[in-house]
Protein backbone atom coordinates (compact mmCIF):
# COMPACT_ATOMS: atom_id res chain seq x y z
CA UNK A 1 0.00 0.00 0.00
CA UNK A 2 1.17 3.64 -0.92
CA UNK A 3 1.44 6.28 1.32
CA UNK A 4 -1.76 8.77 1.25
CA UNK A 5 -0.57 11.33 -1.43
CA UNK A 6 -2.07 15.14 -1.82
CA UNK A 7 -3.37 16.62 -4.86
CA UNK A 8 -0.03 18.27 -5.17
CA UNK A 9 2.09 14.77 -4.70
CA UNK A 10 -0.30 13.37 -7.30
CA UNK A 11 0.16 15.87 -9.84
CA UNK A 12 4.07 15.92 -9.31
CA UNK A 13 4.76 12.08 -9.37
CA UNK A 14 2.59 11.86 -13.12
CA UNK A 15 5.10 14.63 -14.56
CA UNK A 16 8.59 13.62 -12.74
CA UNK A 17 10.96 12.51 -15.49
CA UNK A 18 13.72 12.09 -13.56
CA UNK A 19 15.31 13.07 -9.96
CA UNK A 20 19.29 14.41 -9.85
CA UNK A 21 21.05 13.71 -6.65
CA UNK A 22 20.49 16.89 -5.52
CA UNK A 23 17.24 16.48 -5.40
CA UNK A 24 16.03 18.55 -8.57
CA UNK A 25 13.29 17.03 -10.53
CA UNK A 26 12.97 17.00 -14.36
CA UNK A 27 8.95 17.44 -15.24
CA UNK A 28 7.03 16.88 -17.67
CA UNK A 29 5.19 20.17 -19.57
CA UNK A 30 1.58 19.28 -20.64
CA UNK A 31 1.00 22.90 -22.00
CA UNK A 32 3.35 25.55 -22.50
CA UNK A 33 1.29 29.15 -23.12
CA UNK A 34 3.78 31.92 -24.91
CA UNK A 35 2.74 35.55 -25.12
CA UNK A 36 3.78 38.62 -27.48
CA UNK A 37 6.64 39.10 -24.65
CA UNK A 38 7.90 35.63 -24.94
CA UNK A 39 9.90 36.98 -27.76
CA UNK A 40 13.45 37.03 -25.73
CA UNK A 41 13.03 32.91 -25.36
CA UNK A 42 12.63 32.35 -29.22
CA UNK A 43 15.30 34.31 -30.07
CA UNK A 44 17.50 32.21 -27.83
CA UNK A 45 16.11 29.46 -29.39
CA UNK A 46 16.73 30.72 -33.05
CA UNK A 47 20.41 31.85 -32.05
CA UNK A 48 20.95 27.95 -31.73
CA UNK A 49 18.67 26.95 -34.60
CA UNK A 50 16.46 24.45 -32.83
CA UNK A 51 12.61 23.91 -33.37
CA UNK A 52 10.54 23.63 -30.64
CA UNK A 53 10.44 19.75 -29.15
CA UNK A 54 6.11 19.78 -29.35
CA UNK A 55 4.34 22.57 -31.09
CA UNK A 56 1.24 20.78 -30.51
CA UNK A 57 1.47 21.85 -26.88
CA UNK A 58 2.49 24.94 -27.33
CA UNK A 59 -0.31 27.89 -27.45
CA UNK A 60 0.15 31.63 -28.49
CA UNK A 61 -1.79 34.60 -27.29
CA UNK A 62 -1.80 38.35 -27.56
CA UNK A 63 -2.52 39.73 -24.16
CA UNK A 64 -0.02 41.78 -22.36
CA UNK A 65 0.15 44.77 -24.87
CA UNK A 66 -2.79 44.37 -26.87
CA UNK A 67 -4.58 47.66 -27.50
CA UNK A 68 -8.20 47.66 -26.33
CA UNK A 69 -8.88 50.83 -27.96
CA UNK A 70 -7.68 51.00 -32.16
CA UNK A 71 -4.98 49.48 -33.29
CA UNK A 72 -1.47 49.30 -31.59
CA UNK A 73 0.68 52.07 -32.88
CA UNK A 74 4.22 51.68 -30.58
CA UNK A 75 6.76 50.13 -33.27
CA UNK A 76 7.99 48.64 -30.12
CA UNK A 77 4.56 46.81 -29.43
CA UNK A 78 3.86 45.88 -33.17
CA UNK A 79 7.34 44.59 -33.61
CA UNK A 80 6.49 42.44 -30.73
CA UNK A 81 3.23 41.40 -31.68
CA UNK A 82 4.79 40.74 -35.65
CA UNK A 83 7.67 38.37 -34.21
CA UNK A 84 4.70 36.24 -32.09
CA UNK A 85 3.00 35.51 -35.55
CA UNK A 86 6.14 34.80 -36.93
CA UNK A 87 7.43 32.37 -34.56
CA UNK A 88 4.01 30.60 -34.38
CA UNK A 89 4.24 30.42 -38.30
CA UNK A 90 8.00 28.59 -38.22
CA UNK A 91 7.53 26.43 -35.89
CA UNK A 92 3.81 25.24 -36.24
CA UNK A 93 1.85 26.47 -32.99
CA UNK A 94 -1.47 27.76 -32.02
CA UNK A 95 -1.76 31.55 -32.11
CA UNK A 96 -4.91 33.76 -30.58
CA UNK A 97 -4.08 36.70 -32.29
CA UNK A 98 -6.12 39.99 -32.62
CA UNK A 99 -9.14 39.69 -34.24
CA UNK A 100 -9.22 35.66 -33.39
CA UNK A 101 -12.84 35.71 -31.49
CA UNK A 102 -11.37 33.38 -29.00
CA UNK A 103 -8.42 36.28 -28.45
CA UNK A 104 -7.97 37.20 -24.46
CA UNK A 105 -5.94 37.21 -21.78
CA UNK A 106 -3.96 33.81 -21.69
CA UNK A 107 -5.00 33.32 -18.38
CA UNK A 108 -8.88 33.69 -19.34
CA UNK A 109 -8.61 32.01 -22.69
CA UNK A 110 -6.88 28.78 -21.32
CA UNK A 111 -10.12 27.63 -19.22
CA UNK A 112 -12.21 28.90 -21.97
CA UNK A 113 -10.54 26.77 -24.66
CA UNK A 114 -10.38 23.93 -22.43
CA UNK A 115 -6.63 24.13 -23.02
CA UNK A 116 -6.69 23.74 -18.93
CA UNK A 117 -7.82 20.30 -17.43
CA UNK A 118 -7.09 18.70 -14.39
CA UNK A 119 -4.06 16.87 -13.92
CA UNK A 120 -2.04 18.48 -16.48
CA UNK A 121 1.35 20.45 -15.62
CA UNK A 122 0.95 24.03 -17.21
CA UNK A 123 3.59 26.92 -17.34
CA UNK A 124 3.67 30.71 -18.58
CA UNK A 125 6.25 33.35 -18.64
CA UNK A 126 3.45 35.07 -16.30
CA UNK A 127 3.33 34.70 -12.67
CA UNK A 128 -0.04 34.49 -12.77
CA UNK A 129 -0.12 31.30 -14.06
CA UNK A 130 -1.38 30.15 -10.73
CA UNK A 131 -4.81 30.88 -12.05
CA UNK A 132 -5.21 27.68 -13.77
CA UNK A 133 -5.33 25.30 -10.61
CA UNK A 134 -8.14 25.83 -10.19
CA UNK A 135 -9.03 23.21 -12.16
CA UNK A 136 -6.78 20.53 -10.21
CA UNK A 137 -3.51 20.99 -12.24
CA UNK A 138 -0.07 22.28 -11.59
CA UNK A 139 0.52 25.56 -13.42
CA UNK A 140 2.85 27.90 -12.49
CA UNK A 141 5.04 30.99 -13.86
CA UNK A 142 8.55 30.99 -15.52
CA UNK A 143 11.37 32.77 -16.57
CA UNK A 144 12.41 33.76 -20.22
CA UNK A 145 15.61 31.12 -19.68
CA UNK A 146 12.78 28.28 -18.46
CA UNK A 147 10.24 29.42 -21.29
CA UNK A 148 13.68 28.08 -23.49
CA UNK A 149 14.01 25.48 -22.37
CA UNK A 150 10.05 24.36 -22.24
CA UNK A 151 10.40 25.69 -25.72
CA UNK A 152 13.21 23.12 -26.93
CA UNK A 153 12.61 20.32 -24.79
CA UNK A 154 8.99 20.38 -23.34
CA UNK A 155 10.78 19.52 -19.77
CA UNK A 156 11.76 21.97 -17.08
CA UNK A 157 13.64 20.95 -13.76
CA UNK A 158 11.93 22.34 -10.59
CA UNK A 159 12.60 21.39 -7.05
CA UNK A 160 9.32 20.16 -4.91
CA UNK A 161 7.75 22.56 -3.24
CA UNK A 162 6.31 21.70 0.62
CA UNK A 163 2.33 21.30 0.87
CA UNK A 164 0.29 23.62 2.29
CA UNK A 165 -3.79 23.51 2.70
CA UNK A 166 -5.79 26.56 3.18
CA UNK A 167 -9.34 25.60 4.62
CA UNK A 168 -12.17 27.58 4.46
CA UNK A 169 -15.04 26.27 6.77
CA UNK A 170 -18.75 28.24 7.59
CA UNK A 171 -19.94 30.39 4.57
CA UNK A 172 -19.33 33.62 3.07
CA UNK A 173 -21.86 36.86 3.60
CA UNK A 174 -23.66 38.42 0.94
CA UNK A 175 -21.13 40.91 -1.01
CA UNK A 176 -18.35 38.82 0.13
CA UNK A 177 -16.81 36.25 -2.75
CA UNK A 178 -13.41 34.73 -4.03
CA UNK A 179 -11.87 38.02 -3.77
CA UNK A 180 -12.32 39.12 -0.63
CA UNK A 181 -11.36 35.43 0.50
CA UNK A 182 -8.04 35.83 -1.48
CA UNK A 183 -7.13 38.88 -0.09
CA UNK A 184 -7.78 37.49 3.54
CA UNK A 185 -5.89 35.09 3.91
CA UNK A 186 -3.15 37.26 2.33
CA UNK A 187 -3.30 40.18 4.80
CA UNK A 188 -3.11 37.61 7.47
CA UNK A 189 -0.31 35.55 6.29
CA UNK A 190 1.54 38.17 4.54
CA UNK A 191 3.28 38.21 1.11
CA UNK A 192 5.69 35.36 2.11
CA UNK A 193 2.93 33.62 4.05
CA UNK A 194 2.96 30.53 1.07
CA UNK A 195 6.57 31.33 0.07
CA UNK A 196 7.76 27.42 -0.67
CA UNK A 197 4.66 26.17 -1.08
CA UNK A 198 1.66 24.82 -3.15
CA UNK A 199 -1.35 25.67 -1.47
CA UNK A 200 -4.26 23.83 -2.33
CA UNK A 201 -7.42 25.50 -1.14
CA UNK A 202 -10.29 23.01 0.55
CA UNK A 203 -13.45 23.08 2.23
CA UNK A 204 -17.24 23.35 2.20
CA UNK A 205 -16.83 27.33 0.93
CA UNK A 206 -14.13 26.75 -1.81
CA UNK A 207 -16.69 23.60 -3.10
CA UNK A 208 -19.19 25.85 -3.05
CA UNK A 209 -17.68 28.30 -5.66
CA UNK A 210 -17.69 28.24 -9.19
CA UNK A 211 -15.23 27.68 -11.20
CA UNK A 212 -14.70 31.93 -11.94
CA UNK A 213 -14.24 32.11 -8.41
CA UNK A 214 -11.73 29.56 -7.71
CA UNK A 215 -9.78 30.99 -10.86
CA UNK A 216 -9.82 34.19 -8.82
CA UNK A 217 -8.71 32.56 -6.02
CA UNK A 218 -6.14 30.52 -7.36
CA UNK A 219 -4.87 33.15 -9.42
CA UNK A 220 -3.91 35.51 -6.24
CA UNK A 221 -2.05 32.65 -4.81
CA UNK A 222 1.26 34.15 -6.23
CA UNK A 223 1.02 37.45 -4.39
CA UNK A 224 1.10 35.22 -0.71
CA UNK A 225 4.24 33.48 -1.86
CA UNK A 226 3.20 30.17 -3.37
CA UNK A 227 4.38 28.50 -6.23
CA UNK A 228 1.14 27.48 -7.03
CA UNK A 229 -2.24 27.38 -6.18
CA UNK A 230 -4.63 24.35 -6.04
CA UNK A 231 -8.36 23.75 -6.31
CA UNK A 232 -9.29 19.79 -6.00
CA UNK A 233 -11.47 19.12 -9.36
CA UNK A 234 -14.69 18.07 -8.79
CA UNK A 235 -18.29 18.15 -10.34
CA UNK A 236 -18.09 22.01 -10.66
CA UNK A 237 -14.91 21.64 -12.47
CA UNK A 238 -16.09 18.61 -14.96
CA UNK A 239 -19.52 20.70 -15.47
CA UNK A 240 -17.52 23.76 -16.85
CA UNK A 241 -14.85 22.01 -19.15
CA UNK A 242 -17.49 19.50 -20.67
CA UNK A 243 -17.98 20.50 -24.13
CA UNK A 244 -14.98 23.39 -24.40
CA UNK A 245 -13.41 23.19 -27.57
CA UNK A 246 -10.11 21.70 -26.88
CA UNK A 247 -11.56 19.08 -24.04
CA UNK A 248 -11.83 15.23 -24.61
CA UNK A 249 -14.60 13.84 -26.32
CA UNK A 250 -16.60 10.35 -26.66
CA UNK A 251 -14.61 7.82 -24.69
CA UNK A 252 -11.93 9.99 -23.77
CA UNK A 253 -14.37 11.86 -22.13
CA UNK A 254 -15.31 8.94 -19.61
CA UNK A 255 -11.81 7.88 -19.19
CA UNK A 256 -10.92 11.58 -18.16
CA UNK A 257 -13.68 11.06 -16.00
CA UNK A 258 -12.18 8.78 -13.63
CA UNK A 259 -8.68 9.81 -13.82
CA UNK A 260 -9.17 13.72 -12.82
CA UNK A 261 -11.86 12.40 -9.71
CA UNK A 262 -8.83 9.81 -8.68
CA UNK A 263 -6.59 13.54 -8.24
CA UNK A 264 -8.31 14.86 -5.01
CA UNK A 265 -6.08 14.76 -1.68
CA UNK A 266 -6.44 11.32 0.15
CA UNK A 267 -8.19 11.47 3.24
CA UNK A 268 -4.66 10.77 5.39
CA UNK A 269 -2.48 12.96 2.96
CA UNK A 270 -0.47 14.89 5.35
CA UNK A 271 0.04 18.58 4.36
CA UNK A 272 3.42 20.74 5.95
CA UNK A 273 1.23 22.97 7.40
CA UNK A 274 -2.83 23.71 7.84
CA UNK A 275 -4.40 26.83 8.07
CA UNK A 276 -8.21 27.02 8.73
CA UNK A 277 -10.03 30.16 8.20
CA UNK A 278 -13.76 30.83 9.45
CA UNK A 279 -15.26 32.38 5.91
CA UNK A 280 -18.09 34.28 8.12
CA UNK A 281 -15.40 36.48 9.57
CA UNK A 282 -14.67 37.74 5.88
CA UNK A 283 -15.98 41.22 4.82
CA UNK A 284 -15.45 42.92 1.87
CA UNK A 285 -12.06 43.65 1.37
CA UNK A 286 -9.80 46.81 -0.07
CA UNK A 287 -6.03 47.24 0.08
CA UNK A 288 -4.77 50.32 1.26
CA UNK A 289 -1.27 50.42 0.62
CA UNK A 290 1.54 49.17 -1.78
CA UNK A 291 1.89 45.51 -1.68
CA UNK A 292 -1.19 42.67 -1.51
CA UNK A 293 -1.25 42.16 2.10
CA UNK A 294 -1.58 45.67 3.39
CA UNK A 295 -5.41 44.97 2.94
CA UNK A 296 -8.33 45.28 6.01
CA UNK A 297 -11.96 45.33 5.17
CA UNK A 298 -13.42 47.98 4.01
CA UNK A 299 -14.93 49.39 7.96
CA UNK A 300 -11.34 49.83 8.87
CA UNK A 301 -9.24 52.74 9.11
CA UNK A 302 -5.62 53.27 7.68
CA UNK A 303 -2.71 51.21 10.17
CA UNK A 304 0.18 52.98 11.30
CA UNK A 305 3.68 51.43 11.15
CA UNK A 306 4.26 51.48 7.28
CA UNK A 307 5.33 54.94 6.74
CA UNK A 308 6.84 55.07 2.96
CA UNK A 309 3.24 52.54 1.95
CA UNK A 310 1.35 55.66 3.86
CA UNK A 311 3.15 58.37 1.81
CA UNK A 312 3.26 57.13 -1.38
CA UNK A 313 -0.95 56.39 -1.03
CA UNK A 314 -1.39 59.67 -0.06
CA UNK A 315 -2.97 58.61 3.35
CA UNK A 316 -2.30 58.83 6.80
CA UNK A 317 -2.68 56.44 9.75
CA UNK A 318 -6.34 56.64 11.28
CA UNK A 319 -8.06 57.39 8.27
CA UNK A 320 -11.49 55.64 7.41
CA UNK A 321 -10.68 53.60 4.06
CA UNK A 322 -14.51 54.83 3.12
CA UNK A 323 -13.39 58.52 3.43
CA UNK A 324 -11.00 57.55 0.88
CA UNK A 325 -12.00 59.15 -2.46
CA UNK A 326 -10.99 57.87 -5.71
CA UNK A 327 -10.07 59.20 -9.04
CA UNK A 328 -11.50 56.22 -11.24
CA UNK A 329 -11.87 52.67 -11.55
CA UNK A 330 -10.62 49.64 -13.40
CA UNK A 331 -12.35 46.95 -14.23
CA UNK A 332 -10.50 43.95 -15.61
CA UNK A 333 -7.70 41.70 -15.37
CA UNK A 334 -6.70 37.95 -15.09
CA UNK A 335 -8.30 37.99 -11.84
CA UNK A 336 -11.57 39.50 -12.03
CA UNK A 337 -12.91 39.79 -15.68
CA UNK A 338 -15.22 36.70 -16.91
CA UNK A 339 -18.49 36.99 -16.99
CA UNK A 340 -19.49 36.11 -13.48
CA UNK A 341 -17.44 39.28 -12.23
CA UNK A 342 -18.85 41.28 -15.20
CA UNK A 343 -22.38 40.70 -13.67
CA UNK A 344 -21.69 41.17 -10.39
CA UNK A 345 -20.15 44.84 -11.41
CA UNK A 346 -23.28 45.45 -13.51
CA UNK A 347 -25.64 44.26 -10.92
CA UNK A 348 -24.11 47.56 -8.59
CA UNK A 349 -24.25 49.98 -11.57
CA UNK A 350 -27.61 49.16 -13.15
CA UNK A 351 -29.48 52.34 -12.89
CA UNK A 352 -26.70 54.34 -11.46
CA UNK A 353 -24.55 56.75 -12.74
CA UNK A 354 -20.49 56.52 -11.76
CA UNK A 355 -19.47 59.34 -10.15
CA UNK A 356 -15.51 59.04 -11.40
CA UNK A 357 -14.31 57.72 -14.96
CA UNK A 358 -13.75 54.10 -15.55
CA UNK A 359 -12.86 51.74 -17.71
CA UNK A 360 -14.44 47.81 -18.21
CA UNK A 361 -12.02 45.15 -20.23
CA UNK A 362 -13.71 41.84 -20.40
CA UNK A 363 -11.07 38.86 -19.99
CA UNK A 364 -11.79 37.39 -23.69
CA UNK A 365 -13.04 38.47 -26.70
CA UNK A 366 -15.57 35.84 -26.44
CA UNK A 367 -16.39 36.84 -22.57
CA UNK A 368 -17.01 40.22 -24.27
CA UNK A 369 -19.55 39.01 -26.93
CA UNK A 370 -21.20 37.50 -23.99
CA UNK A 371 -21.55 40.28 -21.53
CA UNK A 372 -22.92 42.24 -24.92
CA UNK A 373 -25.71 39.34 -25.50
CA UNK A 374 -26.70 40.00 -21.64
CA UNK A 375 -26.84 43.64 -22.09
CA UNK A 376 -23.96 44.58 -19.45
CA UNK A 377 -22.21 46.60 -21.62
CA UNK A 378 -24.83 48.96 -21.65
CA UNK A 379 -25.34 48.91 -18.46
CA UNK A 380 -21.59 50.21 -17.77
CA UNK A 381 -22.28 52.44 -20.87
CA UNK A 382 -25.45 53.81 -19.65
CA UNK A 383 -23.56 54.24 -16.10
CA UNK A 384 -20.80 56.21 -17.55
CA UNK A 385 -17.73 53.71 -17.77
CA UNK A 386 -16.09 52.97 -20.80
CA UNK A 387 -16.47 49.53 -22.70
CA UNK A 388 -13.20 48.49 -23.88
CA UNK A 389 -11.70 45.37 -25.40
CA UNK A 390 -9.70 42.54 -24.44
CA UNK A 391 -6.65 42.34 -23.12
CA UNK A 392 -4.37 42.74 -19.75
CA UNK A 393 -4.69 46.56 -20.09
CA UNK A 394 -5.02 48.70 -17.02
CA UNK A 395 -3.24 45.95 -15.09
CA UNK A 396 0.26 46.37 -16.42
CA UNK A 397 -0.21 49.40 -18.20
CA UNK A 398 2.04 47.46 -21.00
CA UNK A 399 -0.65 48.95 -23.87
CA UNK A 400 -0.66 53.05 -23.18
CA UNK A 401 -3.96 52.27 -20.53
CA UNK A 402 -2.70 53.61 -17.73
CA UNK A 403 -3.28 55.48 -14.39
CA UNK A 404 -1.76 59.01 -14.12
CA UNK A 405 0.54 60.37 -11.27
CA UNK A 406 -0.55 61.03 -8.09
CA UNK A 407 -3.98 59.51 -9.29
CA UNK A 408 -6.00 57.09 -7.34
CA UNK A 409 -7.59 53.59 -8.81
CA UNK A 410 -10.06 51.15 -7.45
CA UNK A 411 -9.14 48.35 -9.17
CA UNK A 412 -9.89 44.49 -9.82
CA UNK A 413 -7.00 43.64 -10.71
CA UNK A 414 -3.79 41.54 -8.28
CA UNK A 415 -0.86 43.61 -7.50
CA UNK A 416 -1.33 47.07 -6.07
CA UNK A 417 2.97 47.98 -6.33
CA UNK A 418 4.61 51.23 -6.39
CA UNK A 419 4.16 51.86 -10.15
CA UNK A 420 1.99 49.03 -11.24
CA UNK A 421 -0.74 51.32 -13.37
CA UNK A 422 1.46 53.48 -14.52
CA UNK A 423 4.68 55.56 -12.73
CA UNK A 424 3.56 57.24 -9.59
CA UNK A 425 -0.20 55.73 -9.87
CA UNK A 426 -2.43 54.66 -6.20
CA UNK A 427 -3.81 51.57 -6.71
CA UNK A 428 -6.58 49.82 -3.98
CA UNK A 429 -7.59 46.02 -4.65
CA UNK A 430 -11.31 44.89 -4.47
CA UNK A 431 -13.45 43.12 -6.06
CA UNK A 432 -15.69 43.88 -8.88
CA UNK A 433 -18.59 44.45 -6.82
CA UNK A 434 -16.26 47.07 -4.68
CA UNK A 435 -15.54 48.77 -7.58
CA UNK A 436 -18.24 49.33 -9.16
CA UNK A 437 -19.52 50.70 -5.44
CA UNK A 438 -16.43 52.93 -5.69
CA UNK A 439 -17.80 54.22 -8.95
CA UNK A 440 -21.15 55.02 -8.03
CA UNK A 441 -19.92 56.65 -4.68
CA UNK A 442 -16.22 58.11 -5.57
CA UNK A 443 -14.79 56.91 -2.77
CA UNK A 444 -14.17 53.36 -1.13
CA UNK A 445 -17.19 51.92 -0.25
CA UNK A 446 -19.13 48.88 1.59
CA UNK A 447 -20.89 47.30 -1.63
CA UNK A 448 -23.47 45.31 0.89
CA UNK A 449 -25.53 48.54 1.72
CA UNK A 450 -25.34 48.84 -2.37
CA UNK A 451 -26.53 45.51 -2.89
CA UNK A 452 -30.45 44.99 -1.82
CA UNK A 453 -30.69 41.53 -3.12
CA UNK A 454 -29.03 42.83 -6.47
CA UNK A 455 -26.73 39.62 -6.61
Amino acid sequence: MSAPRTLFDKLWDSHEVLRRDDGASLLWVDRHLVHEGSHHAFGKLAARDLDLAAPALTFGVMDHYAPTRGAATDPAIVRMMETLRGNAKRHGFTCFDLGDPRQGIVHVIGPEQGLTLPGLLMVCGDSHTSTHGAFGAFAFGIGATEVAHVLATQTLWQRKPRRMRIRFEGGLAPGVGAKDMALHWISVLGTDGARGHAVEYAGPVVEALSMEGRLTLCNLSIEGGARCGLVAPDAVTFEYVRGRPFAPIGAAWDQALEDWAALASDLDARFDREIVVDAAEIAPIVTWGTAPDQALPITGVVPDGAPEALDYMGLRAGQRLVDIAVDQVFIGSCTNARIEDLRAAAAVLTGRKARVPGMVSAGSALVKAQAEGEGLDQVFVAAGLEWVGSGCSMCVGMNGDTVAPGKRCASTTNRNFRGRQGRGARTHLMSPAMAAAAAVTGHLTDVRPLLGGRL
